[in-house]
């Protein structure tokens, strides 16, 4: 009986540090995200705010992008500036830097980050860092940028305030896919027009037949890339193209189709046949 009591106490012991370290993360989380003063001046709110303290985290670690959200919908985080300023944005990941770039890129032009500048690009003991620059009159929304990185099944996993307009994001990319369509056997699919090049997830199919409308003065570009955006060939054709074979190798994730020249060239639809199953 002394023993089981023993067990008892024990197991409550552990368990009650357990909940004041995930509290103490927590509080130390919400402290880098806010001004110091804001935070005490509300310690009491927030601990209401805040509890339970379980629902803050996901495999036992803080949700940051749960807390910004809790404390900006509580008025305790303004995300705008007075004035246009500049805004740093660094993004951390352990994948491959080629396809990073490429799904952080979409993402920030899915969300209205057309004007940004590169600032560094560093890759050191297996983590990648992009450091961007932009001019905006707000900081990043991360629930916003949490939605659109889902989309190419990858996620914010934490969030560093550094200052107002100073923001670190480290994304888990180890699902990660181009948000773009995918093709299958015998289904065909028709491209718009558009001002950018064309991606395309060819990892089911053998062959693509493209064909291109009378209308369009089309000359080929098209680039095949493996999975982590490594280029594998390109084929340019410097002579208009009605219609086109690809032979799409096993390694062949994804292709870019574009126009050796411009892409005003193609002013109707291309249409895009796949051939075979992989």
């Amino acid at each position: 009986m002394v023993k089981v009591l023993f067990a008892i106490l024990l197991f409550s012991s552990l368990s009650f540090a357990d909940i004041l370290q995930d509290g103490e993360l927590l509080t130390q989380k919400i402290k880098t995200l806010i001004n110091p003063k804001i935070y005490e001046q509300n310690r009491a709110y927030i601990d209401i705010l805040f509890s339970p303290k379980s629902e803050y985290f996901v495999n036992d670690r803080v949700d940051a992008v749960k807390v910004i959200q809790t404390l900006k919908d509580n008025g305790l985080l303004n995300l705008f500036f007075k004035k246009p300023s500049e805004l740093t944005l660094r993004f951390k990941t352990s994948g491959s830097p080629l396809f990073f770039v490429k799904i952080m890129g979409d993402t920030l032009r899915n969300i209205g980050y057309y004007r940004y500048v590169t600032q560094e690009s560093n890759l050191n003991n297996s983590e990648f860092t992009w450091t961007i620059n932009l001019t905006s009159e707000y900081a990043t929304d991360p629930l916003i940028l949490q939605q659109e990185l889902r989309k190419s099944g990858s996620h914010i996993v934490d969030i560093k305030r550094d200052s107002a307009t100073d923001w670190t994001y480290v994304v888990d990319m180890r699902d990660g896919r181009l948000n773009v369509e995918s093709l299958e056997d015998g289904i065909e699919l028709s491209l718009k027009r558009s001002l950018y090049s064309k991606w395309i997830d060819v990892s089911k199919v053998k062959k693509l037949k493209i064909s291109s409308s009378r209308r369009n003065s089309w000359y080929p570009y098209i680039a095949h890339y493996d999975a982590s955006l490594h280029l594998l060939k390109v084929e340019k054709h410097d002579s208009k193209k009605t219609n086109l074979i690809l032979e799409l190798n096993d390694n062949t994730h994804y292709i870019k189709i574009s126009d050796i020249y411009s892409l005003k060239n193609i002013r109707d639809d291309l249409t895009l046949m796949p051939l075979g199953s992989r």
